[in-house]
C-alpha cells in the first residue's frame, strides 16, 4: 500500500512542478545564468563540483538552502571552493567567511573534517560508512553526498520527507528511524537499475522539498496539502 501512493505522490509531485535539476551549482550558473540543470543526470563532470555539493551538503545542515547557498556564494567568491585551499586557512577565518549559513564555528570544523578525508581518500573508495565516521556528518549529509556528489543511489530522508509522509498517514511517527524511512523508497524502486534510482532520487528529494515549502513550513497549512485528496482512495 505505501509503495502505491510513493508512486501517486511522485506523479502528482511531477506533473505540479516539473523537474528540478539538482544539486544547484555555481559553475552551472556562471555559465549558463541558472544553478540548476533540468534533465541533465551528468553533473558533477568535475572533482571541483564534487566539493563544491559536498561543501553545500554540510553548510545546508539545519538552515534554509537560500543561507547555506550564501556560504557557498562567500567562499567562490574568496577562492576557497577548493580543498587544497580549505586545508590551508585558519579556521576563525573560514568561520567568518560563512557565517551567513549559520552554526559557522561548528560547520567550519565540519569542513575541514570533510576536507581531510576527502584529500586522501579516492573517490571511487568513498561510502556511506566512510562518510558516517567523520565527525558532523551524519546519515543525511552523507546520502546527500553519495546522491548528489558520488551518484550513488541513497534516498535522503529530511526533516520535510518526514512530515509529509506522517501528514499523509505513510508512516505513523514522526521518530522513525531514518533508516526505515529511507527504506520505504528503496522498496518501491527495487526494480531500477542503479542509474536510473539515482535519477529518480535526486527528483523525487528535490521535489518533495519544493512541495513542503509550499505546505509545510507551518503546521496550520498541512491540512491544505492536495497529496491529502488524492491519495485518499489509495
Amino acid at each position: 500500500m505505501s509503495s502505491k501512493k510513493i508512486i501517486k505522490i511522485y506523479n502528482f509531485l511531477i506533473m505540479e512542478y516539473g523537474y528540478q535539476g539538482w544539486w544547484p551549482l555555481i559553475s552551472v550558473y556562471k555559465k549558463t545564468g541558472n544553478y540548476y540543470h533540468p534533465h541533465d543526470y551528468a553533473f558533477p563532470k568535475k572533482k571541483k563540483q564534487i566539493y563544491e555539493i559536498c561543501i553545500g551538503c554540510i553548510l545546508a545542515q539545519n538552515t534554509s538552502w537560500n543561507n547555506a547557498f550564501l556560504g557557498i556564494l562567500a567562499l567562490d567568491s574568496n577562492k576557497l571552493l577548493n580543498s587544497k585551499k580549505i586545508m590551508n586557512i585558519n579556521l576563525e577565518k573560514l568561520a567568518e567567511i560563512i557565517k551567513p549559513a549559520g552554526y559557522y564555528n561548528q560547520k567550519s570544523e565540519y569542513i575541514l573534517n570533510f576536507t581531510k578525508f576527502y584529500r586522501s581518500t579516492k573517490i571511487k573508495n568513498i561510502n556511506r560508512d566512510k562518510l558516517l565516521d567523520i565527525k558532523g556528518i551524519g546519515p543525511e549529509t552523507a546520502d546527500s553526498m553519495l546522491l548528489y556528489a558520488f551518484n550513488k543511489p541513497f534516498f535522503i530522508v529530511d526533516a520535510y520527507t518526514r512530515r509529509i509522509l506522517f501528514n499523509l498517514g505513510i508512516i505513523n511517527d514522526l521518530e522513525l528511524s531514518y533508516e526505515s524511512i529511507s527504506n520505504i523508497f528503496n522498496r518501491t524502486y527495487f526494480n531500477l537499475n542503479n542509474k536510473e534510482k539515482i535519477s529518480f532520487f535526486q527528483e523525487f528529494h528535490a521535489l518533495l522539498v519544493c512541495h513542503a515549502k509550499k505546505y509545510y513550513q507551518k503546521k496550520e497549512t498541512q491540512k491544505d496539502d492536495p497529496l491529502l485528496k488524492i491519495l485518499l482512495w489509495v
